[in-house]
């Protein structure tokens, strides 16, 4: 009995990096399948051989370090996804450069760290360039990248007091919210094993529930599995340039408009991360603070119409109108959700409502981003909704000085600090904003790009750098150093800048 027990606790030795390795090794098989399918023997190949290369170098870094303990749980843990964004992109662009050959690694690189971070930024601007196979690739890369931190938040973060739980937890970022010995008698691998199987099959049975819909409403397959994967990723990707492009319509839209809403709260899907108060979505904070945004900006763009016709009685068409709505009802929805869709009546909508500068409405939405512990990016719901209970409590203080505040039956979620330590993260979130905007300043891009692609990518909403300005930003243009620092940007606006303070911390280690 004693040696069956041995093979999963060796299995479960292995590194956390290895094992997202030996999965994305293996995914390279179904682009490869689908390339032969359509004939492109070239990108099937590419694919294939590289998956199989994959293979083998993880069978010989398993079999080098099967029988070695790790000296790190759950730091160890973060260092793993720190490298999967950082290290695994390097392998997964191999394919992508020899299935396009008039591209550049670093090109590939790019895409596949903007994939895998689930910002979704499109270098590649022109969809007719890329096979249907690496579209396909692209898509499944996101959509992995997503589920990884699904995974992750409730394995790795949540633990850790990280990645918007220090605004919950009763533990200081970085160190926890359990107590050492809880820590030690965790196993961090076994842990992350055990969630994998429970949210693994409801995140991969609402994309196929997506897909299936997305082909009702007279979708291709090939778009609507990208689609449908880019929703619950929030990457943004499109197999042919955006939502507005494709067969599905405003039925396809207002489908992946309700499934969007898995981006605002965790609660939508589970109640595992709930560490206080009530687990009902009608008492989440987040979810019904990211529907006040999605309804009342829409609303405010319809008033203001009706404001500047008022005094010439031309209120529109009503069908006009209810286009416009839904316009920005989408589109905001799909930017408060980092995932960057534009609706085909975003244009009415800016029209009709006289909107004459849309981009700054997008980014306002990108930088708040959507609910902990989603796969959805910025500053998060839920510390904007503990600093919003802090002005509240200031502006009261100012009436009644001596007064003393009662916790609030709806915000038994947010600890008695959890205001402090999300402006601390705000500030940390502006200084990055700030850094990335002068480093791209100082390679060669002005103001107004610098400032669009460092939001873009520090949010992880890439679709940004196309609709946000006055025209696209070209992305393959930019200078090398500009990409490097646009990687840097996306890998830490994906882990957040307090788990990189975290990971340098040398009392994190000593935990």
């Amino acid at each position: 009995m004693g040696r069956r027990n041995k093979t999963p606790n060796r299995f479960l030795r292995l590194p956390l990096f290895l094992l997202i390795w030996s999965i994305a090794s293996a995914a390279m098989w179904i682009p490869a399948a689908h390339a032969l399918a359509l004939n492109d023997h070239e990108t099937s190949r590419a694919f294939f051989y590289t998956g199989i290369l994959g293979l083998f170098f993880v069978a010989l870094a398993g079999l080098s370090l099967g029988n070695r303990v790790p000296r790190y749980g759950m730091p160890g843990q973060l260092l793993s996804l720190l490298a999967t964004f950082v290290i695994l992109p390097l392998f997964l662009a191999i394919p992508v450069q020899e299935s396009l050959r008039n591209t550049s690694f670093l090109n590939a690189y790019f895409d596949m760290v903007s994939a895998v971070t689930t910002t979704g930024a499109d270098i590649y601007a022109d969809p007719g360039r890329l096979p249907p196979s690496v579209h396909l690739w692209r898509a499944m890369v996101a959509w992995l990248g997503g589920l990884l931190m699904w995974i992750s938040a409730s394995a790795v973060l949540a633990p850790l007091s990280l990645g918007g739980f220090e605004v919950t937890a009763r533990g200081e970022p970085g160190g926890g919210s359990a107590t050492p010995s809880q820590i030690q008698d965790a196993d961090p691998k076994r842990r992350l094993i055990e969630i994998a199987r429970t949210l693994g099959p409801v995140y991969a049975g609402l994309t196929i529930v997506l897909w299936i819909l997305l082909m009702v409403t007279g979708e291709t397959p090939l778009v609507g599995l990208s689609h449908a994967m880019s929703v619950l990723a929030t990457s943004g990707i499109s197999a042919v340039g955006g939502v507005e492009n494709g067969a599905s319509g405003i039925g396809g839209e207002m489908v992946m408009f309700l499934f969007m809403f898995f981006a605002l709260s965790r609660l939508t899907f589970s109640d595992d991360t709930v560490t206080v108060g009530s687990g009902r979505l009608d008492k989440d904070p987040e979810f019904r603070t990211g529907l006040l945004i999605v309804v009342g900006m829409p609303l405010l763009l319809i008033l203001w119409h009706w404001f500047n016709t008022f005094e010439v009685g031309a209120h529109g068409e009503p069908v006009q109108a209810l286009r416009s709505f839904w316009g920005g009802l989408f589109t905001v929805m799909s930017f408060l959700s980092t995932t960057g869709f534009e609706s085909a009546d975003w244009q009415t909508s800016r029209e009709w409502s006289g909107l004459q500068t849309p981009g700054m409405i997008l980014l306002g939405l990108s930088v708040i981003g959507g609910g902990v512990a989603t796969t959805a990016g910025g500053v998060k719901l839920l510390r904007v909704y503990a600093l919003y209970l802090n002005g509240m409590r200031e502006m009261e203080r100012l009436v009644h000085p001596s007064s003393v505040s009662g916790e609030g039956s709806g915000n038994k979620r947010i600890q008695r600090n959890g205001a402090f330590v999300a402006w601390i993260f705000f500030m940390l979130f502006a200084l990055s904003l700030a850094l990335v905007s002068i480093a791209l300043s100082a390679v060669g891009s002005d103001f107004e790009h610098s400032l669009i692609l460092a939001i873009a990518t520090l949010s992880t909403t890439g679709p940004l750098t196309e609709i946000a300005g006055n025209e696209p930003i070209v992305l393959t243009s930019l200078a090398p150093a500009a990409k490097f620092i646009l990687c840097f940007a996306m890998v830490l606006g994906r882990l957040e800048t307090l788990a990189i303070i975290a990971l340098l911390s040398p009392n994190f280690w000593r935990s």
